[in-house]
C-alpha cells in the first residue's frame, strides 16, 4: 500500500511539472501583435538623391543605401540603430547610377543604368561579408528596380525602357531573371502582346507614346515576388497595369488592366486644386488612373494578395508631353457644363491630366478627365481585380491629424495630392498584417492594418523633422533585427537621410 502511495504521489509531482513546462512554451509562443513604432534615431547620407532605396543584411548588420548623389551605394553597420557607423561605400563610377538594391543570403544585388540611359543595364552581385564584386549580369534598358525571390534562387530586375529626352529613342521595357545557380539571364519582353494591344485598351491600360508598340511602351518599375517563388508581379506605371510573370517557364502570362477610380462617388473625394486657398474634400466628375508604383505581396490566411502605392505618373518630355490642365482642355459642354465652372481655378481648372484620353466620341472635345494616380493604396487580387481601395483614406487622415502637411501645404493638391509612393508589410506571427505607406509629398508614413485585407484600419502617421521624400520604406522583421524588434527603416530621397523606427 505504501508503494501505491509513492507510486500515486510520484504521479501527482510529474504531472504537476508536466503542466507547468506546457504553461511556460505556451506561454513563450505568446506572440506580441501590438504596433507601436517609435522614431529612434536618423542617418544623414547626403544632399538630394543620396537616400532612395536601402537593403539589411542580417549577417553582417550592414544596410546599404541607394546614393545617387555620389554614385555610390553607401554602407552603414546598424548594430545599434541609436548609433550607425559608417563604412565603406562601393564605387559604382566604372558601371553607370544606381538605382535600387536588394539583399538575400549574404549577396547584394545592385540595378545600375548605362551612362546612356537607353542603353542596356546591369545588375551587379556583391558578397555582402567584404562587399566584393561575385558577378555582373547585362539586363534591359534602365533596371530600376532589383529583388531576389523569397529562396534566394532568382534575381529580378525590372527594366523600365525609358526614351529619351526628345522621344526619338524608345527602348522596350523588360523584365530579366538571374538564376544564381548557373548565371543565366533571362531577359523578358513585351513583344508577344502587341496583338492585344486595342483589347486591352478597352479595359484601362495605356499605350500612347508617339509612334511606340505596346512593348515598346510598357515601363515596368517595380516587382513583388510571391512566396513559393514561383510567381512575379510587375507594376507597369505610366500604362496602367500590372503584369505577372511565371519564375518556373520564364515566360510574362498575362497583361492586367487596372481601370479607373471614379472620383464623383462618396468615398473618393479629393482636393483638385492648389488656388482654393482651403483644403477641403469634395466629389468631382474625373476618372483617377491607378499607375501603381511600389508593389508588394502577401499571403493571408492562404490566399495571395498584391498591394500598390498609387502615386501615379506622366510622360513629359521635350519630344512629347501628355500633361495638361483642365483650364486648358475643350470639356465637351454637356458632360461638363458652363454653370459648373469647372475650369476655374478654384475648381477642377488647375487639376493635371492626360490629353491622350477622354474624347469618347472622337469629336474633338473632352468627354471624361483623367487624372494621375488615385491618391490611394489597393489591394489587388493575383489576376488583378480590386479587392479594396483605400479611397480618400489618406486625404483624409494626414488632413485631419496633420493639416499642416496636406498635399504637401495644398500645393500638391492639383497634381498626385500626397503621393503614395513605398509599400511594405509587416508580419506577425502570422497573425496580424500591418501595411507601410510611404507619402512622397506630405514626408510621412501611413500605418494600417490589414489583416483583414478587405476591410483595412488606419492606426497612425509616422514622420521625423527633416526628412523629405521617403522614397523606400523597408521592415526588419524581428527575427533578424539587430534590435530584436520589428524595425522600420524609410529612406528620404529629398532630405539624404535615412530614419529608423521601433516597434516597442
Amino acid at each position: 500500500m505504501k508503494n501505491l502511495n509513492k507510486l500515486f504521489l510520484a504521479s501527482c509531482i510529474a504531472l504537476f511539472f508536466s503542466c507547468n513546462q506546457d504553461d511556460d512554451q505556451a506561454q513563450e509562443t505568446i506572440i506580441n501583435t501590438e504596433v507601436n513604432f517609435q522614431y529612434k534615431s536618423t542617418i544623414n547620407v547626403g544632399g538630394e538623391g543620396a537616400s532612395e532605396i536601402s537593403a539589411f543584411d542580417a549577417i553582417t548588420n550592414k544596410l546599404y543605401v541607394v546614393n545617387v548623389e555620389s554614385n555610390q551605394i553607401s554602407v552603414f553597420n546598424i548594430s545599434d540603430i541609436n548609433n550607425p557607423l559608417q563604412e565603406t561605400a562601393i564605387n559604382l563610377s566604372a558601371f553607370g547610377t544606381p538605382n535600387s538594391v536588394a539583399v538575400k543570403d549574404g549577396k547584394l544585388a545592385i540595378a545600375v543604368e548605362a551612362n546612356v540611359k537607353q542603353d542596356p543595364g546591369k545588375v551587379l552581385v556583391y558578397n555582402t561579408t567584404d562587399d566584393t564584386l561575385l558577378n555582373q549580369y547585362n539586363v534591359g534598358a534602365l533596371p530600376d528596380m532589383v529583388t531576389f525571390t523569397k529562396d534566394g534562387n532568382l534575381i529580378i530586375s525590372a527594366n523600365e525602357g525609358e526614351p529619351n529626352d526628345d522621344y526619338t529613342v524608345d527602348p522596350m521595357g523588360t523584365i530579366s531573371i538571374i538564376s544564381l545557380a548557373d548565371n543565366t539571364t533571362t531577359t523578358l519582353d513585351f513583344i508577344s502582346f502587341n496583338a492585344q494591344q486595342a483589347s486591352l485598351e478597352a479595359q484601362g491600360f495605356r499605350v500612347f507614346g508617339p509612334g511606340a508598340t505596346l512593348a515598346q511602351d510598357v515601363e515596368p518599375e517595380y516587382v513583388a515576388v510571391s512566396e513559393d517563388s514561383q510567381t512575379a508581379w510587375v507594376s507597369l506605371q505610366e500604362n496602367n497595369g500590372m503584369a505577372k510573370v511565371n519564375l518556373i517557364s520564364k515566360t510574362i502570362e498575362a497583361i492586367y488592366p487596372l481601370g479607373f477610380k471614379d472620383h464623383s462617388i462618396a468615398g473618393n473625394e479629393l482636393d483638385a486644386s492648389d488656388k482654393d486657398d482651403v483644403a477641403t474634400l469634395k466629389n468631382w466628375p474625373v476618372y483617377g488612373m491607378y499607375q501603381p508604383d511600389a508593389i508588394v505581396n502577401v499571403n493571408i490566411n492562404g490566399t495571395d494578395y498584391i498591394i500598390s502605392a498609387n502615386e501615379g505618373d506622366a510622360r513629359d518630355y521635350d519630344g512629347f508631353s501628355e500633361e495638361e490642365r483642365v483650364d486648358d482642355l475643350t470639356l465637351d459642354e454637356t458632360a461638363f457644363p458652363l454653370s459648373e465652372d469647372y475650369q476655374n481655378e478654384i475648381n477642377l481648372g488647375r487639376l493635371k491630366t492626360t490629353n491622350t484620353l477622354g474624347d469618347l466620341d472622337n469629336d474633338g472635345d473632352v468627354d471624361a478627365i483623367y487624372a494621375y494616380g488615385a491618391r490611394s493604396f489597393s489591394v489587388w487580387s493575383t489576376n488583378g481585380n480590386l479587392v479594396y481601395d483605400s479611397g480618400n483614406s489618406i486625404a483624409t487622415e494626414t488632413l485631419a491629424l496633420t493639416p499642416s502637411k496636406f498635399n504637401d501645404e495644398d500645393g500638391r493638391s492639383d497634381d498626385k495630392g500626397a503621393e503614395p509612393e513605398a509599400v511594405e508589410v509587416l508580419n506577425i506571427g502570422n497573425e496580424r498584417y500591418v501595411l507601410f505607406v510611404g507619402l512622397e509629398r506630405t514626408d510621412q508614413v501611413m500605418v494600417y492594418d490589414i489583416t483583414n485585407p478587405t476591410s483595412p484600419t488606419f492606426l497612425s502617421i509616422l514622420s521625423h523633422a527633416g526628412d523629405e521624400a521617403p522614397e523606400g520604406v523597408l521592415i526588419i522583421p524581428a527575427e533578424t533585427s539587430p534590435t530584436g524588434k520589428d524595425v522600420l527603416v524609410v529612406s528620404n530621397e529629398d532630405s539624404g537621410t535615412v530614419s529608423f523606427y521601433e516597434n516597442e
